[in-house]
Protein backbone atom coordinates (compact mmCIF):
# COMPACT_ATOMS: atom_id res chain seq x y z
CA UNK A 1 0.00 0.00 0.00
CA UNK A 2 1.14 3.20 -0.96
CA UNK A 3 1.35 6.48 0.63
CA UNK A 4 -1.15 7.77 -1.78
CA UNK A 5 -3.75 5.45 -0.67
CA UNK A 6 -4.42 7.34 2.86
CA UNK A 7 -5.29 10.36 0.73
CA UNK A 8 -7.55 8.63 -1.87
CA UNK A 9 -10.62 9.40 -1.06
CA UNK A 10 -13.21 6.43 -1.20
CA UNK A 11 -15.78 5.83 -4.01
CA UNK A 12 -19.19 7.13 -2.70
CA UNK A 13 -22.13 4.98 -4.39
CA UNK A 14 -25.69 6.53 -4.13
CA UNK A 15 -28.99 5.52 -5.51
CA UNK A 16 -30.48 7.29 -7.89
CA UNK A 17 -33.95 8.40 -8.24
CA UNK A 18 -35.03 5.34 -9.54
CA UNK A 19 -35.84 1.56 -8.80
CA UNK A 20 -37.27 0.09 -6.24
CA UNK A 21 -36.66 3.09 -3.63
CA UNK A 22 -38.24 5.39 -6.40
CA UNK A 23 -41.10 3.02 -6.80
CA UNK A 24 -41.68 3.31 -2.80
CA UNK A 25 -41.49 7.12 -2.99
CA UNK A 26 -43.71 7.63 -5.66
CA UNK A 27 -46.32 4.95 -3.98
CA UNK A 28 -46.20 6.88 -1.02
CA UNK A 29 -46.43 10.27 -3.06
CA UNK A 30 -49.74 9.25 -4.87
CA UNK A 31 -50.84 8.16 -1.12
CA UNK A 32 -50.30 11.55 0.20
CA UNK A 33 -51.89 13.60 -2.61
CA UNK A 34 -55.06 11.33 -3.09
CA UNK A 35 -55.46 12.20 0.51
CA UNK A 36 -55.02 15.72 0.34
CA UNK A 37 -57.72 16.32 -2.38
CA UNK A 38 -56.03 15.58 -5.53
CA UNK A 39 -58.73 12.47 -6.40
CA UNK A 40 -56.85 11.00 -9.43
CA UNK A 41 -58.12 7.94 -8.64
CA UNK A 42 -62.10 9.23 -8.75
CA UNK A 43 -64.03 7.33 -11.66
CA UNK A 44 -64.91 11.43 -12.51
CA UNK A 45 -61.33 12.09 -13.17
CA UNK A 46 -60.49 8.74 -15.11
CA UNK A 47 -63.01 9.22 -17.36
CA UNK A 48 -61.74 12.77 -18.27
CA UNK A 49 -58.24 11.07 -18.57
CA UNK A 50 -59.27 9.07 -20.98
CA UNK A 51 -61.07 11.60 -22.98
CA UNK A 52 -57.69 13.23 -23.43
CA UNK A 53 -55.83 9.74 -23.78
CA UNK A 54 -57.91 8.40 -26.48
CA UNK A 55 -58.45 11.98 -28.42
CA UNK A 56 -54.57 12.32 -28.15
CA UNK A 57 -53.84 8.69 -29.87
CA UNK A 58 -56.83 9.09 -32.89
CA UNK A 59 -54.58 12.64 -33.58
CA UNK A 60 -53.04 12.89 -37.15
CA UNK A 61 -49.24 13.85 -36.90
CA UNK A 62 -47.49 14.82 -40.00
CA UNK A 63 -43.52 15.99 -40.32
CA UNK A 64 -41.87 13.54 -37.84
CA UNK A 65 -42.69 9.66 -36.98
CA UNK A 66 -41.59 9.80 -33.31
CA UNK A 67 -45.24 11.22 -32.32
CA UNK A 68 -46.95 7.66 -32.53
CA UNK A 69 -50.16 6.72 -31.11
CA UNK A 70 -48.40 5.17 -27.73
CA UNK A 71 -46.17 7.87 -27.46
CA UNK A 72 -49.12 10.41 -27.92
CA UNK A 73 -51.59 8.43 -25.41
CA UNK A 74 -49.00 8.76 -22.66
CA UNK A 75 -47.97 12.07 -23.16
CA UNK A 76 -52.00 12.69 -22.64
CA UNK A 77 -52.36 10.65 -19.75
CA UNK A 78 -49.53 12.55 -18.12
CA UNK A 79 -49.92 15.91 -19.02
CA UNK A 80 -53.60 15.28 -17.09
CA UNK A 81 -52.51 13.42 -14.32
CA UNK A 82 -48.85 15.97 -13.60
CA UNK A 83 -49.44 18.62 -16.23
CA UNK A 84 -46.30 17.71 -18.15
CA UNK A 85 -44.57 15.56 -19.80
CA UNK A 86 -40.90 14.56 -20.62
CA UNK A 87 -39.61 12.77 -23.41
CA UNK A 88 -35.85 11.83 -23.91
CA UNK A 89 -35.41 12.47 -28.08
CA UNK A 90 -33.61 9.27 -29.44
CA UNK A 91 -34.18 6.88 -32.58
CA UNK A 92 -37.81 6.87 -30.28
CA UNK A 93 -39.15 8.81 -27.86
CA UNK A 94 -38.44 7.25 -24.70
CA UNK A 95 -40.44 8.72 -21.65
CA UNK A 96 -38.54 9.75 -18.40
CA UNK A 97 -40.81 9.35 -15.28
CA UNK A 98 -38.70 11.55 -13.11
CA UNK A 99 -36.43 14.68 -14.26
CA UNK A 100 -34.74 17.33 -12.49
CA UNK A 101 -33.50 20.62 -14.56
CA UNK A 102 -31.76 23.48 -14.87
CA UNK A 103 -33.15 27.05 -15.93
CA UNK A 104 -31.34 30.36 -17.74
CA UNK A 105 -33.77 33.56 -17.77
CA UNK A 106 -36.26 30.88 -17.06
CA UNK A 107 -35.76 28.81 -19.78
CA UNK A 108 -34.70 24.78 -19.35
CA UNK A 109 -31.32 24.40 -20.18
CA UNK A 110 -30.33 21.16 -18.71
CA UNK A 111 -31.81 18.01 -17.72
CA UNK A 112 -31.39 15.17 -15.63
CA UNK A 113 -33.83 12.25 -16.07
CA UNK A 114 -34.88 9.26 -14.94
CA UNK A 115 -36.05 6.51 -17.38
CA UNK A 116 -38.44 3.03 -15.83
CA UNK A 117 -36.98 -0.10 -16.68
CA UNK A 118 -38.22 -3.44 -15.76
CA UNK A 119 -35.29 -4.18 -13.92
CA UNK A 120 -34.35 -0.84 -12.19
CA UNK A 121 -34.34 2.45 -13.57
CA UNK A 122 -31.69 4.31 -15.30
CA UNK A 123 -30.75 8.12 -14.93
CA UNK A 124 -28.99 10.22 -17.86
CA UNK A 125 -28.18 13.71 -18.23
CA UNK A 126 -29.00 15.54 -21.32
CA UNK A 127 -29.15 19.13 -22.94
CA UNK A 128 -32.29 20.63 -23.56
CA UNK A 129 -32.35 20.27 -27.11
CA UNK A 130 -32.46 16.39 -26.39
CA UNK A 131 -35.66 17.02 -24.29
CA UNK A 132 -38.64 17.03 -25.59
CA UNK A 133 -41.07 18.42 -22.15
CA UNK A 134 -44.93 20.08 -22.97
CA UNK A 135 -46.36 21.26 -20.26
CA UNK A 136 -50.09 23.43 -19.44
CA UNK A 137 -50.90 25.33 -16.78
CA UNK A 138 -47.71 26.84 -16.09
CA UNK A 139 -47.35 30.06 -13.63
CA UNK A 140 -44.91 33.09 -14.01
CA UNK A 141 -43.07 32.63 -11.55
CA UNK A 142 -42.48 28.96 -12.44
CA UNK A 143 -42.46 28.73 -16.78
CA UNK A 144 -40.96 25.74 -16.54
CA UNK A 145 -43.57 23.80 -14.51
CA UNK A 146 -46.42 22.73 -15.67
CA UNK A 147 -49.66 21.75 -13.28
CA UNK A 148 -52.13 19.40 -13.33
CA UNK A 149 -56.14 20.38 -13.89
CA UNK A 150 -57.11 18.43 -10.40
CA UNK A 151 -54.03 20.25 -9.01
CA UNK A 152 -55.40 23.78 -10.43
CA UNK A 153 -59.11 22.74 -8.89
CA UNK A 154 -57.61 21.17 -5.26
CA UNK A 155 -60.27 22.34 -3.29
CA UNK A 156 -63.08 20.97 -5.85
CA UNK A 157 -61.21 17.89 -5.87
CA UNK A 158 -60.93 17.61 -2.39
CA UNK A 159 -64.61 18.25 -2.11
CA UNK A 160 -65.16 15.16 -4.71
CA UNK A 161 -62.85 12.93 -2.33
CA UNK A 162 -64.33 14.37 0.65
CA UNK A 163 -67.64 13.06 0.02
CA UNK A 164 -66.84 9.88 -1.77
CA UNK A 165 -65.12 9.02 1.56
CA UNK A 166 -67.88 10.28 3.38
CA UNK A 167 -70.31 8.43 1.46
CA UNK A 168 -68.75 4.87 1.59
CA UNK A 169 -67.89 4.92 5.30
CA UNK A 170 -71.48 5.33 5.79
CA UNK A 171 -72.37 2.45 3.49
CA UNK A 172 -69.94 0.80 5.13
CA UNK A 173 -71.01 1.18 8.59
CA UNK A 174 -74.08 3.12 9.21
CA UNK A 175 -77.40 0.05 9.80
CA UNK A 176 -78.65 0.72 6.55
CA UNK A 177 -82.51 -0.33 6.94
CA UNK A 178 -82.49 -1.50 10.36
CA UNK A 179 -85.03 -1.08 12.62
CA UNK A 180 -84.70 -1.02 16.74
CA UNK A 181 -88.12 -2.67 18.44
CA UNK A 182 -88.15 -1.96 22.08
CA UNK A 183 -89.19 -5.22 24.59
CA UNK A 184 -88.98 -5.35 28.43
CA UNK A 185 -86.05 -5.37 30.67
CA UNK A 186 -83.24 -7.31 29.88
CA UNK A 187 -79.88 -7.66 32.01
CA UNK A 188 -77.24 -5.25 31.10
CA UNK A 189 -75.07 -7.11 29.54
CA UNK A 190 -77.37 -8.33 26.69
CA UNK A 191 -78.44 -4.77 26.07
CA UNK A 192 -74.59 -3.68 25.81
CA UNK A 193 -73.92 -6.49 23.35
CA UNK A 194 -77.03 -5.51 21.27
CA UNK A 195 -76.11 -1.88 21.14
CA UNK A 196 -72.97 -3.17 19.92
CA UNK A 197 -74.20 -5.23 17.34
CA UNK A 198 -76.08 -2.50 15.38
CA UNK A 199 -73.05 -1.12 13.69
CA UNK A 200 -73.21 -2.64 10.12
CA UNK A 201 -76.71 -4.57 10.57
CA UNK A 202 -78.62 -4.08 7.55
CA UNK A 203 -81.63 -5.41 6.88
CA UNK A 204 -82.30 -6.56 10.43
CA UNK A 205 -84.44 -6.64 13.00
CA UNK A 206 -82.92 -5.00 16.56
CA UNK A 207 -84.31 -5.47 19.83
CA UNK A 208 -83.94 -2.80 22.36
CA UNK A 209 -85.11 -1.87 26.15
CA UNK A 210 -88.50 -0.34 26.50
CA UNK A 211 -88.24 3.24 28.09
CA UNK A 212 -92.20 2.84 29.36
CA UNK A 213 -92.41 0.64 32.25
CA UNK A 214 -94.82 0.44 34.80
CA UNK A 215 -93.76 -0.13 38.33
CA UNK A 216 -94.04 -2.88 40.69
CA UNK A 217 -93.72 -5.41 38.37
CA UNK A 218 -96.81 -4.74 36.45
CA UNK A 219 -97.15 -5.27 32.31
CA UNK A 220 -95.14 -3.00 30.36
CA UNK A 221 -97.58 -0.56 28.21
CA UNK A 222 -98.13 -1.17 24.43
CA UNK A 223 -97.58 2.87 23.78
CA UNK A 224 -93.95 2.66 22.74
CA UNK A 225 -94.08 -1.02 21.30
CA UNK A 226 -93.48 0.44 17.18
CA UNK A 227 -90.04 -0.08 15.71
CA UNK A 228 -87.80 2.61 15.09
CA UNK A 229 -86.04 2.76 11.87
CA UNK A 230 -82.18 4.14 12.13
CA UNK A 231 -81.25 4.57 8.47
CA UNK A 232 -79.62 7.79 8.03
CA UNK A 233 -81.23 10.45 6.52
CA UNK A 234 -78.59 11.08 3.58
CA UNK A 235 -80.78 13.80 1.33
CA UNK A 236 -80.69 15.85 4.16
CA UNK A 237 -77.14 16.31 4.27
CA UNK A 238 -77.18 17.68 0.59
CA UNK A 239 -74.36 15.31 0.21
CA UNK A 240 -75.95 14.09 -2.98
CA UNK A 241 -75.91 17.27 -4.87
CA UNK A 242 -73.07 18.45 -3.42
CA UNK A 243 -70.93 15.50 -5.03
CA UNK A 244 -72.83 16.19 -8.29
CA UNK A 245 -71.48 19.63 -7.97
CA UNK A 246 -67.96 18.58 -7.14
CA UNK A 247 -68.19 15.66 -10.58
CA UNK A 248 -69.71 18.87 -12.87
CA UNK A 249 -66.87 21.61 -11.50
CA UNK A 250 -63.94 18.72 -11.81
CA UNK A 251 -65.38 17.61 -15.59
CA UNK A 252 -65.22 21.41 -16.41
CA UNK A 253 -61.85 21.53 -15.44
CA UNK A 254 -60.96 19.01 -17.60
CA UNK A 255 -62.35 20.92 -20.33
CA UNK A 256 -65.18 18.34 -20.61
CA UNK A 257 -68.81 19.68 -20.33
CA UNK A 258 -70.66 18.48 -17.43
CA UNK A 259 -73.93 17.35 -19.39
CA UNK A 260 -71.45 15.16 -21.45
CA UNK A 261 -71.72 12.77 -18.33
CA UNK A 262 -75.69 13.10 -17.73
CA UNK A 263 -78.17 10.10 -17.67
CA UNK A 264 -80.59 12.17 -20.28
CA UNK A 265 -77.73 13.66 -22.46
CA UNK A 266 -78.82 13.28 -26.09
CA UNK A 267 -76.83 13.05 -28.86
CA UNK A 268 -76.65 16.70 -30.30
CA UNK A 269 -75.01 17.39 -26.59
CA UNK A 270 -72.26 14.43 -27.32
CA UNK A 271 -71.34 16.21 -30.42
CA UNK A 272 -71.15 19.20 -28.89
CA UNK A 273 -69.33 18.36 -25.67
CA UNK A 274 -66.95 16.67 -27.85
CA UNK A 275 -66.76 19.65 -30.31
CA UNK A 276 -65.98 22.23 -27.21
CA UNK A 277 -63.55 19.34 -25.38
CA UNK A 278 -61.39 18.97 -28.88
CA UNK A 279 -61.49 22.64 -29.98
CA UNK A 280 -60.89 24.32 -26.70
CA UNK A 281 -58.99 21.86 -24.71
CA UNK A 282 -57.08 19.27 -26.72
CA UNK A 283 -56.51 21.34 -29.89
CA UNK A 284 -54.82 24.13 -28.76
CA UNK A 285 -52.43 21.30 -26.24
CA UNK A 286 -51.92 19.89 -29.39
CA UNK A 287 -50.39 23.41 -31.11
CA UNK A 288 -48.04 23.62 -27.80
CA UNK A 289 -46.81 20.15 -28.53
CA UNK A 290 -46.42 21.04 -32.40
CA UNK A 291 -44.08 24.17 -31.32
CA UNK A 292 -42.13 22.06 -29.01
CA UNK A 293 -41.62 19.38 -31.61
CA UNK A 294 -41.04 21.80 -34.64
CA UNK A 295 -38.13 23.36 -32.20
CA UNK A 296 -36.94 19.64 -31.18
CA UNK A 297 -37.12 17.56 -33.72
CA UNK A 298 -35.64 19.85 -36.64
CA UNK A 299 -38.73 19.94 -38.66
CA UNK A 300 -41.99 21.80 -38.73
CA UNK A 301 -44.50 19.33 -36.69
CA UNK A 302 -47.83 19.66 -37.37
CA UNK A 303 -51.33 17.61 -35.07
CA UNK A 304 -54.80 17.62 -35.85
CA UNK A 305 -57.24 16.99 -33.41
CA UNK A 306 -60.05 18.12 -34.87
CA UNK A 307 -60.77 15.81 -37.97
CA UNK A 308 -60.03 12.58 -36.34
CA UNK A 309 -62.21 12.92 -33.92
CA UNK A 310 -64.91 14.56 -36.18
CA UNK A 311 -65.03 17.38 -33.71
CA UNK A 312 -66.96 19.67 -36.35
CA UNK A 313 -70.46 20.43 -37.30
CA UNK A 314 -71.03 18.07 -40.31
CA UNK A 315 -74.37 19.40 -41.25
CA UNK A 316 -72.79 23.43 -40.77
CA UNK A 317 -70.29 22.54 -42.68
CA UNK A 318 -72.67 21.42 -45.22
CA UNK A 319 -74.97 24.38 -45.50
CA UNK A 320 -71.83 26.45 -45.64
CA UNK A 321 -70.72 24.83 -48.45
CA UNK A 322 -74.04 24.98 -50.09
CA UNK A 323 -73.60 28.76 -49.36
CA UNK A 324 -70.46 29.17 -51.00
CA UNK A 325 -71.64 26.99 -54.19
CA UNK A 326 -74.63 29.04 -54.84
CA UNK A 327 -71.92 32.46 -54.16
CA UNK A 328 -69.99 31.41 -56.49
CA UNK A 329 -72.75 31.22 -59.15
CA UNK A 330 -74.45 33.91 -58.35
CA UNK A 331 -71.45 35.94 -59.24
CA UNK A 332 -70.76 34.71 -62.17
CA UNK A 333 -74.05 35.41 -63.39
CA UNK A 334 -74.25 38.85 -62.36
CA UNK A 335 -70.33 39.04 -64.23
CA UNK A 336 -68.09 39.84 -61.03
CA UNK A 337 -64.28 39.61 -61.21
CA UNK A 338 -62.82 36.31 -59.13
CA UNK A 339 -61.07 38.97 -57.16
CA UNK A 340 -63.88 40.80 -56.25
CA UNK A 341 -65.73 37.31 -55.22
CA UNK A 342 -62.50 36.15 -53.08
CA UNK A 343 -62.36 40.21 -51.21
CA UNK A 344 -66.03 39.77 -50.33
CA UNK A 345 -65.03 35.73 -49.16
CA UNK A 346 -62.23 37.06 -47.35
CA UNK A 347 -64.66 39.29 -44.94
CA UNK A 348 -66.44 36.28 -43.83
CA UNK A 349 -62.75 34.72 -42.81
CA UNK A 350 -63.41 32.29 -45.40
CA UNK A 351 -60.39 31.18 -47.46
Amino acid sequence: MSILDFFRRPVEKRSAMSGFTAELMAARESYISGRRGIAELTATAQSCISLWEGAFALADVSGTTLLDRRTLALLARSLALRGEAVFLIRDKLVPCSDWDLSTRDGVPRAYRVSISEAGGGTTQTALAGEVLHLRIGADPVAPWLGSAPLRRASLTAGLLQALESALAEVYENAPLGSQIVPYPEGPETDMTTLGRSFRGQRGRVLLRESVNVSAAGGPAPAVDWKPADVTPDIERSMSVESLAAARDAISGAFGVLPGLFNASTTGPLVREAQRHLAQWTLQPIAALLSEEASEKLGGPVSIDMMTPTQAFDAGGSARALTAIIQAHAAAKEAGLAPGVVDAALAKLDWK
